[in-house]
């Protein structure tokens, strides 16, 4: 048929872009099927590679196969080096809990922000094993996050980065984050897209007549959302603004603060897609 006739479906996976790339490369146009939506392959009783390929062969002979958007490469490359940032701080949390937890199990009693220059004099004075070799861990990993913030800071690829930081609460980072997860926002035909790509929306269950509706999907884009809250509680503590006043105005329902975080983020979020859209 030639190459400009054949397709290609993959699963999504953890190399698919290198595949994606390969093959683009050679002239076949490639599709990678959405995990949650091939429920063909997902609920199968039977599963071998053999199989999952001829569901995928079906699937796409039939213009069936639901697929999910393939970032260009700088989106992808920029992806890449946010979530990684995001890898390494999560990691120097978890050594901060580490130290913490060797304090309270010796019964060392203290008060002060023991991550300071004062309190590491501090920790290292106390001369435990543990204690030394996670200061050491945590060094390193604050030296590697400084180098990826300063990558981070000189990338000038993406000039919505400044459009972004126009809104209170956004920072560099943040506004790359945002921008490696929605990446083109014109594939979000609605606010109503973007808000299901960001789990924001709440899960829907129906019982005849009656509509119930609970916790938010938490489908998507976890880092998206994940800073779309962060920039959420900045912003509502530093901004008088529409966004801020519903986040209020929530509170004063007597909703939870999560609930109303969420709601906030939500606004946010609706706010930054008509910013890139307009």
């Amino acid at each position: 048929y030639g190459l400009k006739n054949v397709k290609v479906a993959i699963e999504a996976s953890t190399n698919y872009s290198y595949i994606v790339d390969a093959l683009v490369k050679e002239g076949y146009e490639v599709l990678v099927a959405h995990p949650l939506r091939t429920r063909a392959i997902a609920d199968a009783k039977i599963k071998s590679d053999k199989i999952d390929a001829k569901i995928l062969a079906d699937l796409t002979r039939g213009n069936l196969l639901p697929t999910s958007w393939i970032p260009p490469k700088e989106i992808r490359e920029l992806r890449d080096l946010v979530r990684q940032r995001i890898f390494l701080v999560k990691q120097k949390t978890k050594i901060k809990n580490k130290i913490h937890a060797e304090l309270i199990k010796r019964g060392i009693e203290y008060k002060r922000n023991i991550f300071t220059k004062a309190g590491r004099e501090w920790l290292h004075s106390l001369k435990i094993p543990a204690i030394e070799t996670y200061l050491s861990i945590m060094e390193k990993l604050e030296e590697e996050i400084k180098k990826m913030d300063k990558r981070l800071k000189e990338e000038k690829k993406f000039k919505e980065t400044e459009l972004l930081k126009s809104i209170p609460g956004v920072s560099t980072f943040s506004a790359l984050v945002i921008l490696a997860e929605i990446g083109d926002v014109n594939r979000f035909p609605d606010e109503k897209k973007i808000f299901s790509y960001a789990g924001l929306v709440p899960s829907v269950h129906k019982s005849g007549d009656k509509v119930y509706y609970g916790h938010i999907t938490k489908q998507g884009s976890k880092y998206l959302r994940w800073i779309l809250v962060e920039c959420a509680r900045i912003h509502v503590r530093k901004c008088d603004s529409k966004i801020t006043e519903f986040y209020r105005k929530l509170k004063r329902k007597g909703k939870h603060e999560n609930v109303a975080i969420i709601g906030a983020a939500r606004k946010l979020l609706q706010t930054i897609y008509y910013m890139l859209k307009k």
